[in-house]
Order: structure tokens, then sequence, then C-alpha cells
């Protein structure tokens, strides 16, 4: 077999479906056989790829192992996608001893460890300043004395999470006269691949720079108030005036230099001033945004990142040209109105709660049929899992949703909170119907 091969380098297990979309390009446009390197593969694996290799991107050997295995087909290597935040140093050092075009693994490591990347900014943090972007003063912390040091140092509250870890996992907003040996225990389980203490940044707008190489578009985020900010939705196109629209350009190609991202892909999650013309980072990445967030831009511009991206791999890629919105979309995270345990199989058959609730929120806010369509629904676990009405992190909604919305009657923004109120309705709804009781025979 000379068929050229595309080696994709890791990814998050619920992001299946955009590497089997990935796998079909790479076959149907270039012909080319699909190896997908993972640590502990499934059965899933196997199918969306030609073959697998199974090699953990957090190994210390990786790159070295990776390439002794791959040798007897380097040659037949002509493209290479690093797919998650474990390999974007160690798949980007793998793709280069592989001579495959791919962008800088030295400065790759800022992209994974939030720690490495503040203290990345804090050299440059003159330059920084001078594009008004704030850096937030932080911590590495390992005890509860240092977590009440970082604490007195910043008496108006802080933000601590782990330094590797995505979802909104283990985050937690720190506010005056909070228990911190309560918030100590919460930081626990991630002590051991480190936890950093970060300034509040003072600022309550949050976007994202997302993009492919020079193409870029600008996404808003909706997250939850409160001691657990998870995000809750994300929203395409930003809302934004033109000033506003510069400052996070301006901070999201700096963090893009800082990471080393060129030609791949990025997902920068920014927060904006009031006034508009200050910013400060959250966190780079260099990997598509997750929430779909590439599914929205392909409602909106009309542009398949995913092809876009194999094809540059391949460098195929043609000129995309300016971007325009066609409407406005969404990605929705769907919890539960109380605390409870859940399974998708509590759902009677015949019933469906997210079809009810999209047409309830369509009649309340007036919309005509339709301008309001959901073009993707999916649950985030087939387990049964106890939840909070409260989500502390994205393992406690159900489902995630996308929705696209023609027209301007309405503000894509006022849809987001009537479709998660009406949702919750919806599932109480259902659920409150007994499942009948099937008689042995």
């Amino acid at each position: 077999m000379n068929e050229p091969i595309l080696l994709v380098v890791d990814y998050n297990l619920s992001r299946v479906d955009e590497v089997r979309h990935l796998s079909d390009h790479a076959r149907d446009r270039h012909g080319a056989a699909v190896v997908l390197i993972r640590a502990d593969p499934t059965e899933v694996d196997h199918a969306i790829a030609d073959e697998v290799i199974d090699l953990d991107p957090l190994r210390d050997d990786f790159a070295e192992m990776g390439e002794k295995l791959l040798a007897d087909r380097r040659d037949r290597i002509r493209a290479g996608l690093v797919f998650s935040d474990n390999a974007v140093r160690s798949g980007a050092e793998l793709l280069e001893r592989l001579g495959v075009p791919v962008d800088s693994p030295q400065l790759a490591v800022g992209a994974f460890s939030k720690h490495s990347y503040r203290l990345d900014e804090a050299r440059v943090a003159d330059l920084l300043a001078g594009q008004r972007i704030m850096t937030p003063a932080f911590a590495e912390i390992t005890s509860l004395s240092e977590l009440s040091g970082f604490a007195h140092d910043h008496p108006g509250g802080f933000v601590a999470k782990p330094v590797a870890e995505g979802n909104n996992r283990g985050v937690v907003v720190v506010r005056p006269g909070d228990d911190l040996a309560s918030v100590f225990t919460e930081l626990k389980p991630y002590l051991g691949g480190g936890v950093i203490c970060e300034e509040l940044i003072p600022y309550r707008r949050e976007f994202s720079f997302d993009g492919l190489g020079p193409l870029t578009f600008i996404t808003e985020k909706v997250s939850a108030c409160g001691r657990y900010p998870v995000e809750i939705a994300q929203v395409l196109p930003a809302r934004l005036h033109e000033h506003e629209r510069a400052t996070l350009e301006r901070a999201g190609r700096q963090a893009n230099l800082l990471v080393g991202q060129c030609d791949g892909p990025f997902h920068n999650e920014i927060k904006l001033s009031d006034d508009g013309l200050s910013a400060a980072i959250v966190e780079p990445n260099r990997r598509p945004g997750g929430m779909k967030i590439w599914s929205l831009a392909r409602s909106v511009y009309g542009i398949d990142l995913h092809h876009r991206w194999v094809d540059a791999a391949f460098g195929a890629a043609t000129d995309a040209g300016p971007l325009v919105p066609a409407c406005s979309s969404a990605t929705v995270m769907l919890g539960v109105g109380t605390d409870r345990w859940f399974s998708p199989n509590d759902i009677p058959p015949g019933a469906d709660p997210f079809a009810d609730a999209v047409e309830a929120t369509a009649e309340r806010l007036g919309l005509a049929d339709g301008q309001l369509v959901a073009t993707e629904f999916s649950w985030l676990s087939p387990e049964r899992r106890r939840l909070r009405a409260v989500a502390r992190d994205n393992a406690d909604f159900v489902a995630q949703c996308c929705i696209v919305l023609f027209g301007d009657r309405v503000d894509i923004r006022t849809v987001v909170p009537a479709l998660r109120e009406a949702w919750a309705d919806a599932l109480d709804r259902v659920l409150a119907v007994p499942v009948p009781v099937r008689r042995a025979r």
C-alpha cells in the first residue's frame, strides 16, 4: 500500500465525531490512509482510523517511541494533526521528527500548562502592557498554607484551578470570606498535576479568538455566575463594536505568538474590559475550540474548518475569502432542574424533551416556523450519573445542542436562557411520566 498517510495525534473521546469527519475527508479528498495515535484505544478508534497505535502522548519518550513505531512508513506520512491539549507539545515534536510541517514544539507547552503560559506572559509583561493586555498575578500552590498566603495577598478574591485540565474541571472562584480549607479540599485531586492561583481578571465579558492559520473569527462565551464559572453557551458571531474587535484580535494574536501557533488551529479564551480597550488572556489553546465552535462557524459562515485543516496539512488549502455571517448560531449546555440521578434511558419511549423545548422556546419568543432550527443534539454520557442543578463543570450537564437563528427579530443571546429553561421544564415533564413496568413472561 503506497497511499499517503495522515497522522492524527490524540483527541478527547467526546470529539470522536470530529475525528471521523477529518478522517473521511482525508480519504475522500486526498486518498490518504489515517493513522491515529492515542493511549488505550477503543473499538471506536479502530472504526474511524485505518490503523491505531497505542501510545500515551504524556509519556516522556512519546516522540522518540512514535518515531520508532512509524519508521517503516515515514516516507508516506505527508500530513499530521495534533488534536488534544495533552499532545500539543509531544505531538508537535513527533511530527517535527517525521519531517511533517507543524507549529513550534518548543513553545507549545504554554498551550498545555496554564502555569507555563503565565510564566511566558511574565517574561514579556512590559510588551503586553503596551498593548493593553493585563497579566494577572499568579502562583502555583501545593498546600493550604500557600493557598492562604495567596488569599492574603489578594483579598478581593482569586481563581484557583488545575494547571492542565479542560472543561472547567476543578476551577473555583474564591471570594472574600470563603472557607479556604473547603476550597483546598476541592483542589486536592488535582495537586499531582499542579494547581495555580490567579488574580481575578476584573473584566466581565469573555470571548474566544478562534481560527486556523490566517483565518480568524471571534466567538462569544456565556458563563454561569457564582463560584463555578462553567460555560453554558458559545455564540457566533460575537456582538462587538469595531474597537472591541480590534482589542480581542490584538490579544489573541499575542497569545498565538507566545505559544508558537502559526499555521494550525487555535482557540484563545479572552476577557474584555467594559470599555472594550483592554483584555486579558484566560488561556490559550492550539486546537479547535470545544463546544462545537467549528460547527457554529460552518452554520454561520458556510465554511468547513475541519476540511480546511486537513487540506492545509496536505498543503492544499485555498483562499477562503472574508467570513460573512449569514445567521447566528449557538452551542447550549443543557442540565437538570434539580439535583438528581439521571440516565438517557430514563426518557420514556416516544418522548422528545429537546424537540418540545425548541418548540416552546420559539413559541415563547414569537418566532415563525424555520427561524429557530436545531442542528445537533447529543447526550454527554450514556451512564447513570448524579447531577447537580448548579453545575460545577461540564460533567454536570446531561446534553448539548447546536441551534441556528435566522432573521433579526430576536437576539440569540435571548434564545439561550429561554431554551435552557424550556429544556429543564420539558425534561421534568417527561421524567414525571411513569415508565410502564414490563412483566416477566
